[in-house]
């Protein structure tokens, strides 16, 4: 498999990653209020993620130009990681009894999805 289609698909399983850590609150009561604690929820991330996919998956597809797809991911997974970490930072631990290291698992997992796609530039010879 070409590097340039490989790096893509890893850029949709971290965003999936990102998605299923995200979802793991919902196991139990309360996720809403213990996401609605920090200063921007998360969950807004979350869907930044999912056009991520889509656009990580439209590069790979050729449906888009590649490096154009490449910067939009960069964008796209800056915001998402930049809400994570602003969320993780102000947000309550006491809302919902989970791990206590679901904070830093989802920091993380959001900072991988702007990683691959810097990685995706780097690899288009955009950047």
């Amino acid at each position: 498999m070409e590097r340039t289609s490989l790096v893509p698909l890893v850029g949709v399983l971290a965003c999936l990653a990102f998605l299923s850590t995200l979802a793991v609150p919902f196991q139990s009561a309360g996720a809403g209020l213990y996401y609605e604690t920090g200063a921007v929820n998360p969950l807004l991330g979350g869907l930044l993620a999912l056009i991520a996919v889509i656009v990580f998956a439209a590069g790979r597809q050729g449906r888009t130009d590649p490096a154009l797809a490449a910067g939009v991911t960069l964008a796209l997974g800056l915001l998402a990681a930049g809400m994570a970490v602003a969320w993780a930072l102000t947000a309550r631990t006491d809302v919902l009894s989970i791990t206590r290291y679901h904070r830093h698992a989802l920091v993380v997992t959001a900072s991988t999805v702007p990683l691959v796609a810097a990685w995706y530039a780097r690899e288009l010879r955009v950047w």
